[in-house]
């Protein structure tokens, strides 16, 4: 017999995503939904007047998490029809209440209810992650909000922001995500009692052709399973276009996650700012003075993951042929829970380097100084017209000083000298050079900004959200 150990396993679970998203796509939580969907259509159909009694619907309930998975195992490779086997497993589980589960309904009635469901759960879970994310930043960017530090453009040195703005950089991008979740949170319908075709012909034929009955049927199951109503039209399953929303919902937070773990990675790489790194922290097997930057570089390597599973649920969405095929089956299977396994494991990362942020101010001022005479060079071209000069011979002047400097800086490797060539030009003897030096006339309004965006942005949605603000996230691996 092959041994557990020998078997795959997969990392999302053993490794990297939350229990609580694993146990949510797990077989447990979705075959007990598959039951409380046989509960809740009994229910109902006993509800409007078929023969379903009390004691039927008493024996369901009792047995909704009772789940006999050798049993249903081994009626599926008999089958080959994994509905059909929980039905069976189901009614030997209930003897009295066999001969009405599923009374009317189509497999989707059970798989595609508890997919909406399922999706509802697991966006709700992605949304309180990416909050706590947001409660970290917001604390970061507070503390930060006017250390001055080198900007880039083009990964060039450009005119300088702050620790904290660039913070609310990262932040805003998953303000904009957690805009689709809610949206997504909102829109989720229920697939409903559709039938075979999605006609409901079958409920119409078990009502004996009262339409009332059969719009009521559905109105009931949504209200027992947790939705106030249903997706209008469908063929047999919900609208697969669903996925594909999801899925980019998925990809925009991994994309935003990504930017920062990369940004991250960068500034590490010119000491300004680090992610957390432990006590017994190992950072490379060879060279033990390493502190690699592990946990933003495992951020990229799943967000990159989610991203690229963006495309399998659009590619379902456009080939679901007429009424359905089932060619979406094995894809959904695979692509849904890892996608939000492994955005899971991508916020609990995100969350914890957040709140582990280090950052060096000396390192931050060291490498702003050997910039900040290049960018000071307008100012001191101001103050020297002020004084008296004549624009363009100082526009001359600075030009040829800046090339200079540049050169001995990048031929020579020696420091920038370009205040010391311009304090020994006497066209410049009116302008306080040291002054020009100081970061925050440089900065703009980056620490108001950062003001402005917490209260106005983000304390708003920290309020509404209270708990989730404050949650923990724990790095498994």
């Amino acid at each position: 017999m092959t041994q557990p150990e020998q078997l795959y396993d997969n990392p999302l679970i053993a490794r990297y995503a939350s229990a609580e998203m694993s146990e949510l796509w797990g077989p447990q939580r979705k075959f007990s939904t598959w039951r409380r969907l046989w509960v809740a259509l009994a229910e109902a159909e006993a509800e409007l007047g078929l023969p379903i009694t009390a004691e039927q619907i008493a024996e369901l309930r009792a047995n909704v998490d009772r789940i006999d998975f050798a049993a249903a195992e081994r009626y599926e490779r008999r089958l080959r029809h994994d509905v059909m086997a929980h039905v069976h497993a189901y009614g030997d589980a209930c003897p009295t209440a066999r001969p009405i589960i599923h009374l009317g309904a189509t497999s989707c009635y059970v798989t595609d209810n508890t997919d909406l469901l399922l999706l509802r759960e697991a966006f709700t879970l992605v949304r309180n992650r990416v909050v706590a994310v947001l409660a970290q930043l917001a604390a970061f960017a507070r503390r930060h909000r006017d250390l001055a530090c080198l900007a880039f453009t083009h990964m060039q040195p450009a005119q300088p922001t702050t620790i904290g703005k660039r913070a609310c950089l990262w932040a805003y991008d998953l303000v904009l995500d957690l805009a689709e979740i809610e949206h997504r949170l909102e829109s989720i319908q229920a697939l409903g009692s559709k039938g075979t075709t999605g006609t409901q012909a079958s409920f119409l034929e078990l009502f004996g052709g009262d339409h009332a009955k059969v719009r009521r049927l559905e109105q009931l199951i949504c209200e027992k399973i947790g939705f106030a109503r249903s997706y209008p039209v469908t063929g047999q399953t919900y609208p697969r276009k669903i996925d594909s929303q999801a899925l980019a919902v998925l990809s925009g937070i991994a994309q935003s996650a990504h930017k920062m773990a990369t940004d991250l990675r960068l500034l590490q790489h010119r000491k300004e700012v680090e992610e957390p790194f432990e006590k017994d922290q190992v950072g490379s097997s060879a060279m033990a003075y390493k502190r690699n930057p592990m946990r933003s570089e495992r951020m990229c390597s799943l967000a990159r993951f989610v991203i690229s599973l963006e495309s399998s649920p659009a590619m379902t969405a456009a080939t679901q042929w007429l009424e359905r095929t089932l060619d979406d089956s094995a894809n959904r299977r695979l692509v849904i829970p890892q996608a939000f396994l492994a955005i899971d494991a991508v916020l609990i990362l995100y969350q914890n380097i957040a709140s582990g942020l280090v950052v060096y101010p000396r390192v931050l001022a060291k490498n702003l100084e050997a910039e900040l005479p290049f960018m000071a060079t307008e100012n001191i071209l101001m103050g020297a017209v002020a004084a008296g000069g004549d624009r363009q011979d100082l526009h001359e002047r600075i030009r040829r000083h800046s090339q200079a400097a540049a050169a001995m800086v990048k031929q020579e490797g020696a420091p920038n000298d370009l205040l010391d060539r311009l304090a020994a030009d006497p066209a410049f003897a009116g302008v306080d050079l040291d002054a020009t030096l100081d970061p925050r006339q440089y900065i703009g309004r980056a620490a108001e900004q950062v003001d402005e965006f917490l209260a106005e942005v983000l304390e708003p949605i920290l309020a509404k959200y209270p708990s989730e603000a404050t949650g923990a996230a724990e790095v498994r691996v």
